[in-house]
């Protein structure tokens, strides 16, 4: 798990998923809100679930999501999680450290992982594919207090909606370890990914003044 290599056959089956997502084998719904419909894979192995999410921003640009889903530094004004935040290169290789604020009473998380970001032409149009999983490169030492979750995996497609807007896939899986009551899991899941997704909506709207500012900033 040192180096994550990414496969292209990875990331055309992430782009099959926006267009027809893939629900055989045990797939079941969860919910539903605000424009986003969310299925859920149950983990023999592990007792918990995979997600697969499917939602409508409906007035911002894919380009302009993935702009705000790859900017570290602006994910630390918009996302309340982020206690910690940051990538550096290792070896050649980008990676990313995330400590996550976890309700009161319980550990924060943190990840070590790898993302690579790349763009195609598909008989639907213009595809923007983010995949992400963890790695142990970079030996980021494990903090006190702080539980680390090294069986991570996501992948985030995006494209137009074929109006104003966006139409984005979300495959999502963690392992965050530690007693972690049934019902605080669902309702982060029923909860967390359509906040996310209504907040990254708020911060792409933001966006351009934040770039604004940040060359006034630095020039």
């Amino acid at each position: 798990m040192a180096v994550v290599t990414f496969e292209d056959k990875e990331f055309e089956d992430a782009c099959k998923e926006l267009h027809s997502p893939q629900l055989d084998g045990g797939w079941e719904f969860f919910t539903e809100s605000h424009d986003v419909q969310i299925h859920r894979l149950y983990r023999e192995e592990s007792g918990l679930y995979e997600y697969k999410v499917l939602g409508t921003l409906s007035d911002v640009t894919p380009s302009t999501c993935v702009d705000v889903y790859m900017d570290l530094d602006y994910r630390k004004q918009w996302d309340s999680y982020v206690n910690e935040l940051y990538e550096r290169e290792v070896a050649g290789k980008k990676v990313i450290y995330w400590n996550v604020n976890f309700p009161m009473f319980m550990s924060n998380r943190d990840y070590v992982y790898m993302r690579e970001l790349r763009e195609f032409d598909v008989d639907y149009g213009h595809v923007w594919v983010v995949l992400a999983q963890s790695t142990t490169l970079g030996d980021v030492p494990e903090k006190n207090g702080v539980i680390r979750v090294d069986d991570y995996k996501c992948s985030l497609v995006l494209a137009s909606d074929g109006k104003q807007g966006t139409k984005a896939f979300m495959y999502y899986y963690d392992n965050p370890k530690g007693m972690i009551p049934t019902f605080i899991i669902n309702w982060a899941a029923k909860t967390g990914v359509p906040g996310f997704l209504t907040s990254m909506q708020k911060a792409c709207r933001k966006y351009p003044e934040f770039c604004s500012k940040r060359k006034t900033a630095t020039s």
